[in-house]
């Protein structure tokens, strides 16, 4: 079905300010995102009012309202660009302002036999400029790389380009061969395109800010609040994927920590202190694991940690300066926290002591009840006789 140029135009509007309503409706419950949602809303409302004007650009006197509706619908597309380089956390200003003063001195330099060319080529060429920098400030935005919705939003953006640079670059090259027909009919496909934009792209958009919440939260389902590292379920889920990635060719170990005589200070020192213990602990295990070891809080005061050693020697001596600076470092009153805290480990390793992550990790817990039974501040491996650590 062929639908005239106006009813187009009026398509394009009403679904430009739709967009820009369901995008300012949008920033209201992201309040990290708020500018650059706000500033995406009003890029998207700016255009549907240079569509307005485009619309209606006949009634104004010569020239003129071709020159106000293009300014203003490249406002809009600034705008877009705008809020895009905003998500990242930057701000293009500078450049804004120079391609809109450029687009500016085009049409006052084009003169009244120009001016007809600037129309239906050349202010083409500025579109696809500004749509090729919003494409680019969504690939370069790192925040959202691993959203899906991303690469919608650059495909968008991307055809906009592309389309665009075709109208300044080829459409320019055929109008003499076929003439107005033509240029009727790439007036017609322009605007097909733009209701595919102003479409696509805010709910492209829409789909990525909802993407990256629900990502959020799913994160905040695995991270213990207060020491930052992954619970007892993300250990689970990352636990296994990290078993079948590096118990196939190597030795892997599981370490359950269990901070000793834990209730007697948060008693003496206060659950603020005990809490400023946990969190001491779990910055100084995660440098002592290193960061390719999957570490978790997976109860109170029990952490664990899965982790490649070339043997049991070198896994024991990992433990073992865990035990020994740990205790060091929460008892300096000036680097630490002043107070004196220990841990107990079970070590148990993969093959050994269980096949399976629960059973390994069960093995660990019963290595580390007998170093609490043992008198605490030391490392038991599993099926093994304690190993003391000299104070």
């Amino acid at each position: 079905m062929w639908i005239d140029l106006s009813t187009l135009y009026f398509l394009a509007i009403g679904t430009l300010l739709l967009s820009a309503g369901m995008l300012f409706w949008e920033g209201q419950s992201r309040p990290k995102h708020l500018r650059a949602i706000t500033c995406l809303a009003a890029g998207f409302g700016t255009l549907a009012v240079g569509c307005a004007l485009a619309l209606a650009r006949g009634h104004l006197p010569g020239a003129l309202g071709a020159i106000v509706a293009n300014m203003v619908m490249m406002a809009g597309y600034l705008l877009v660009f705008e809020g895009t380089a905003a998500l990242g956390g930057h701000r293009r200003r500078a450049i804004s302002l120079t391609i809109l003063i450029a687009v500016g001195l085009m049409w006052t330099l084009s003169g009244a036999r120009g001016q007809h060319a600037v129309w239906n080529y050349v202010s083409a060429l500025p579109i696809a400029l500004v749509s090729g920098l919003t494409m680019w400030e969504m690939c370069r935005n790192d925040s959202f790389r691993a959203l899906r919705a991303r690469r919608v939003v650059i495909a968008f953006t991307a055809l906009h380009t592309l389309f665009y640079a075709g109208r300044a670059f080829v459409l320019p090259v055929l109008a003499p061969i076929f003439g107005a027909p033509l240029l009727t009919a790439a007036s017609t496909v322009t605007m097909y395109e733009g209701v595919l934009y102003s479409v696509g792209l805010p709910m492209a958009l829409m789909a990525l800010f909802r993407e990256e919440a629900h990502e959020q939260v799913l994160t905040a389902s695995r991270t213990d609040y207060l020491t930052n590292l992954g619970n007892r379920r993300w250990f689970f889920e990352e636990g296994e994927r990290f078993l079948h990635t590096w118990g196939v060719d190597g030795r892997v170990f599981l370490l359950a920590f269990d901070l000793d005589h834990f209730k007697s200070i948060n008693d003496r020192f206060g659950h603020a202190m005990g809490d400023e213990v946990l969190k001491l602990f779990a910055r100084f295990a995660r440098r002592a694991v290193g960061h390719s070891a999957i570490l978790a809080r997976i109860g109170g005061e029990e952490f664990a940690a899965l982790l490649p050693c070339r043997s049991s020697t070198e896994a024991m001596a990992l433990a073992q300066g865990v035990v020994s600076r740990f205790a060091e470092a929460v008892a300096d009153p000036d680097a630490g926290l002043g107070v004196r805290a220990t841990v107990s480990i079970g070590l148990a390793e993969l093959g050994v002591d269980g096949t399976e992550l629960p059973i390994l990790l069960s093995a660990a817990d019963s290595a580390l009840y007998q170093a609490k039974a043992s008198g605490r501040n030391r490392i038991v491996l599993a099926k093994a006789q304690p190993f003391a650590v000299a104070n």
